[in-house]
């Protein structure tokens, strides 16, 4: 009996998301953090807006907000930053927000390919639940980066999780929980929107 192969998916041409980011298992300097992410793979840019992280409040003296627009059709990408330093007042804390100078970089390449699982020759890791959604799971090694595991929807392209390292050690985490192709506005990717 010949079982049939399941190919990797593509990510949709246009996908966007809120995102939660976290680390498994947490050790003591790790931080939940969330955000908003955009991707259209026809005109080749992203964007990423949300809390930096991983991000050392304890060494850098502050939390680091940014937005990072990459163009790669164009060749550049922008990255917007805020710094919220923790001051204290009276017994409690309160957050000050210094806006830092934007970096503007070369950069020929969104942040996440479409194409990803292929490029990487991704190999079917089975299914689970996940997020109350049943998913079907791929990993792949990027050359230097370690292994990697993505994480559909059960029969799309639905991107729902990402895992990049080894949980059993030290992973980087990032949950995608409501995942939609919408139509994505071109004021999104403009500077300063």
């Amino acid at each position: 009996m010949i079982s049939e192969q399941i190919l990797p998916p593509r990510l949709p041409e246009q996908w966007s998301s809120s995102y939660i980011s976290y680390w498994q298992p947490m050790q003591k300097d790790d931080q939940i953090t969330s955000g908003i992410c955009w991707f259209d793979y026809e005109q080749n840019r992203c964007r990423i807006d949300g809390l930096f992280n991983p991000w050392s409040e304890e060494k850098t003296g502050h939390r680091l907000w940014m937005s990072e627009i990459v163009t790669a059709s164009e060749g550049k990408t922008k990255k917007s930053k805020i710094a919220y330093y923790r001051e204290p007042a009276q017994g409690e804390t309160e957050y000050a927000a210094v806006v830092l100078d934007d970096d503007l970089e070369t950069c020929h390449e969104v942040l996440l390919r479409q194409d990803v699982l292929l490029q990487y020759q991704a190999s079917y890791a089975g299914s689970q639940t996940l997020l109350g959604r049943e998913t079907e799971a791929w990993t792949f090694t990027k050359p230097g980066k370690g292994p990697s595991t993505y994480y559909f929807v059960k029969g799309t392209n639905q991107l729902i999780r990402m895992v990049t390292g080894d949980p059993e050690v030290h992973a980087s985490i990032r949950d995608f929980p409501n995942f939609t192709t919408h139509a994505i506005a071109d004021e999104v990717f403009l500077n300063g929107a």
